[in-house]
């Protein structure tokens, strides 16, 4: 199982990154996790327009979905070889009204699902998707929320999406080879429950769960990222990463 990182900068992009989008292949079959401001631009970089297979939304805000209404015009208005067939998208409950909303100017009513299926997350539901087998936690965030845990044989990639301190991310994150973790605010700075976690959190929650190796993402362009890897690591002692648009990794 391949990890790319598409695009990793949290609430907006930075210089430097998209925001929210990771691309998950395995065996020729290809899923993204988000999809948020500018990471269209940056998935082309490792990825054909049409060479996804499922796409997984883990919540509605914009910097984890806004870039779908852009790939709804590149699969809604293909000229060349025809429209393409519906592909399969997770998200939570009213995902199809809220990107037909944000795109404000769909030529029909159910335009969204002519090309993309949607299909509805549950807390604990489980998903089989090509050689992929996906569950899906709720996690605690001021919207409906979901982490992902994502086996290919032995391999597991844990995925925390947006989330406070919840024991179903230490769950989804238990023996896992990689834990992809949100450090958006920084420890003894921001204290907010329910919202986001600290680089101190990420760590922690890597300890209790027992994963192999830890990697950052969803740190803001406020947020000093150095010190987020350095509160992580004080409370995780197996390998800590930022991630970095453009990284892969191996699982």
């Amino acid at each position: 199982m391949k990890l790319t990182v598409v695009g990793c900068s949290g609430s907006f992009p930075s210089a430097d990154s998209a925001c929210s989008s990771y691309l998950v292949e395995a065996d020729g079959y290809r899923l993204l996790l988000d999809m948020g401001n500018g990471a269209l631009g940056e998935l082309q970089r490792h990825c054909g327009l049409y060479d996804l297979d499922a796409i997984i939304l883990s919540h509605l805000h914009a910097d984890h979905c806004i870039d779908m209404c852009a790939y709804f015009v590149v699969r809604y208005f293909r000229f060349e070889g025809g429209r393409c067939a519906a592909l399969p998208v997770y998200g939570p409950a009213g995902t199809e009204q809220r990107l037909t909303a944000a795109h404000a100017d769909v030529p029909s009513e159910g335009a969204m699902r002519e090309v993309f299926d949607f299909r509805t997350l549950t807390d604990g539901g489980e998903l089989a998707l090509g050689p992929l087998r996906v569950r899906s936690a709720r996690v605690d965030h001021p919207v409906e929320a979901y982490g992902f845990r994502i086996e290919h044989g032995d391999a597991v990639l844990a995925y925390s999406g947006d989330t406070g301190e919840t024991p179903a991310l230490d769950e989804l994150a238990r023996d896992a080879d990689l834990f992809l973790c949100e450090a958006s605010f920084t420890h003894g700075k921001e204290d907010i429950p329910g919202l986001h976690l600290n680089g101190r959190e990420a760590g922690e929650t890597s300890r209790r769960a027992g994963a192999s190796r830890l990697v950052l993402t969803h740190v803001p362009p406020w947020t000093d990222a150095q010190v987020n890897l350095r509160d992580a690591k004080t409370a995780f002692d197996g390998p800590v990463e930022l991630a970095r648009p453009g990284a892969t990794y191996e699982v």
